[in-house]
């Protein structure tokens, strides 16, 4: 039987200092931790309206939305354009105290973005741990750790964690067989409530659940120190970028906040970037038709003013 994290009930009457200490260490063992409730009720309905606005169509043009570039998700970047919300749980003070004990005083909030998994019974996004730094220039497995929360109640298709497999080795794409020896009792199977949020470093064997049968919305925020060397793949589509933040949710930041929100830091900001990859040649079709409905659209305001004057 696969289990469950939740909160200990040695940490429940903890204060936020020794609460920090005892997620952390079961950070260190395990790789993976519950957190309790980092927002309000009213805050976390905000965050699931403003998410929600992002997924009634593809980004396109001036239509903010989704991007797909999978078949069964639906992304969202830049969470933190969206709501107060979202900036406020990247810099939770309970989950920096978390990761100041686990990743040193050199980490960042690297990524914050989130999707919608679709319903579906294919393994498509199976065992692995994640990669992304240069493995060829370390002999060491830099830490890295995400937080994840749900935006809607997940019953399937759940986070799986194998505990214990966390630096261990370079984290890669890891085959079935590979695991064929865990036993359920080791796997922790993350189903919960809208809001469940957990923390879990990126380098331990983990996956989406199947089958997903019903849709699942859920974002995740990737910590690590931005002086480690990325891995080329990262470079090229340029993941790590520079936050995007919204000036309305930036008041009353400590120095710590900004660090971690990567106030200032260029070290992986890439002048001009432009994407090696062409669009596909539906996307030149679309825009064809988009420009010759402008102009069409011009020309018969410029005819209609035309005769208001001949005939007025």
């Amino acid at each position: 039987m696969k289990s469950t994290l939740d909160i200990s009930n040695n940490f429940q009457n903890a204060d936020g200092d020794q609460l920090a200490v005892g997620l952390a260490a079961q950070l260190e063992s395990d790789g993976i931790v519950m957190l309790p409730n980092l927002v309000s009720a009213e805050r976390f309905r905000s965050m699931q309206q403003a998410f929600e606005t992002r997924l009634r169509r593809l980004r396109w043009n001036n239509f903010e939305g989704y991007q797909k570039t999978e078949r069964y998700r639906h992304m969202v970047e830049d969470l933190l354009l969206l709501d107060q919300g979202f900036v406020e749980v990247g810099i939770h003070p309970l989950i920096k105290k978390v990761l100041s004990r686990y990743l040193g005083q050199q980490y960042a909030l690297t990524e914050a973005k989130g999707w919608k998994s679709l319903p579906t019974k294919r393994d498509f996004h199976g065992w692995h741990g994640d990669a992304w730094y240069e493995q060829g220039a370390t002999l060491e497995i830099p830490k890295e750790v995400k937080m994840a929360m749900y935006l809607t109640d997940v019953r399937s298709g759940a986070f799986n964690y194998i505990r214990g497999s966390h630096r261990k080795q370079h984290p890669r794409p890891v085959r079935n067989h590979e695991v064929e020896n865990v036993s359920d009792s080791q796997i922790t199977e993350m189903k919960g409530l809208a809001g469940t949020a957990f923390l879990f470093d990126t380098s331990g064997i983990h996956r989406q659940g199947v089958p997903m049968l019903e849709e699942r919305r859920a974002i995740f925020y990737n910590y690590h120190d931005p002086g480690v060397r990325l891995q080329k793949e990262d470079l090229v589509y340029y993941r790590y970028h520079p936050l995007l933040l919204n000036s309305a949710f930036l008041s009353n930041l400590s120095d710590d906040d900004q660090r971690i929100l990567g106030f200032g830091d260029k070290r992986n900001f890439l002048p001009g970037f432009e994407r090696s990859s062409e669009p596909p040649r539906l996307y030149t079709v679309f825009q064809t038709v988009f420009d010759a409905q402008i102009f069409l659209t011009d020309l018969v305001g410029r005819i209609n003013s035309r005769l208001k004057r001949i005939f007025n």
